[in-house]
């Protein structure tokens, strides 16, 4: 009987090496697939997109409260900064605090070029503009004292306007401005001719009375527009007897005026919350969940997520449930 050492089995190159180098060369095309990478990109994207705009349910809320933050700081420091004798520390402090807040908003504002669908329809669009303005006076006028464009930094105070974003009660407000679109056009076009013949007729009615008051049917459309907005600031007013009736008669027109707009974009509201809300549920807040779809399901879970078990079942399923049993 013959000792030596065991035989041992090579493994076989072709077939472990051959798996290996398959895998590879998969993962390998996964990572260059273009398709694969637009989707990444696209993922990315909507990522973003979601955080700056509070949606994300994990740095949405976050993000929306630091953004609205910095809005509110931003617009207080504007208002500061006009008022005369302020030490000088604290005009130290809001430069800090400006150039603070423009490199913030220059960051959300790429951000948002960066992630949008439609790169220029962001650019061109309300909110697009609102972004670019809140930074472009301070960007524009850097380095610079020109007293001409310094006129420029008045712009800044649209930086108010971006709150509405995250404020959904403004969305339905557009939504039902937008509803009666057509009847506030035909509206205010009645207005402007009501306003002409107003200030036509005091013209005529108060020219000789008060020829340095009422010179011009132009200048007499300032007391036009004071009444027939009922603000009546006292500094024009009729002294003959028919501009007084006169002055009467366009007091009572001047309700219609007010009353009229106010009802149609009142109506219009109502309507809106009422088909976003049949049932009488209301808006779940101003972040992270939205009036109509955004965010969330049909059944107020968020969207993607299912019903926890200790979640109360939709309506109707405790009925399936005895049909199926």
């Amino acid at each position: 009987m013959t000792w030596g050492p065991p035989h041992s089995v090579a493994p076989s190159r072709s077939g472990g090496s051959g798996v290996g180098t398959q895998r590879q060369e998969e993962n390998l095309e996964e990572v260059t697939d273009p398709a694969v990478e637009s989707d990444r990109r696209s993922r990315t994207r909507r990522r973003i997109q979601a955080i700056l705009d509070g949606y994300d349910p994990v740095f949405g809320r976050a993000v929306a409260f630091a953004i609205q933050a910095l809005i509110i700081i931003s617009v207080v420091s504007i208002a500061v900064e006009t008022m005369k004798g302020i030490p000088a520390w604290l005009h130290r402090a809001l430069i800090i605090e400006e150039w603070i807040v423009i490199a913030l908003f220059s960051v959300e504002y790429v951000l948002r070029v960066y992630a949008a669908p439609r790169r220029l329809g962001y650019v061109f669009s309300f909110y697009g503009i609102v972004d670019f303005m809140s930074v472009a006076p301070t960007l524009l006028l850097m380095g610079y004292d020109v007293r001409s464009l310094r006129a420029l930094r008045a712009f800044r105070i649209l930086r108010l306007f971006k709150l509405m974003r995250y404020v959904r009660a403004f969305d339905r407000l557009g939504r039902a401005v937008a509803r009666v679109s057509a009847e506030l056009i035909v509206f205010a076009g009645i207005a402007i001719v009501v306003l002409y013949l107003c200030a036509s007729a005091i013209y005529y009615l108060e020219r000789d009375a008060q020829p340095e008051a009422f010179s011009s049917i132009p200048q007499a459309m300032w007391w036009a527009i004071v009444t027939l907005t009922t603000v009546g600031y006292g500094d024009v007013y009729p002294v003959t007897v028919g501009g007084r009736i006169f002055t009467g008669i366009v007091l009572i027109l001047a309700l219609g005026v007010i009353a009229v707009p106010t009802g149609l974009v009142a109506t219009a509201l109502s309507e809106e919350v009422h088909s976003k809300h049949p049932h009488g549920a209301g808006p779940q807040g101003a972040l992270g969940a939205s009036d109509g779809g955004e965010g969330g399901s049909e059944h107020g879970h968020p969207a993607g997520k299912p019903p926890r078990s200790g979640d109360a079942a939709p309506a109707g399923s405790e009925a399936t449930e005895r049909r199926g049993g």
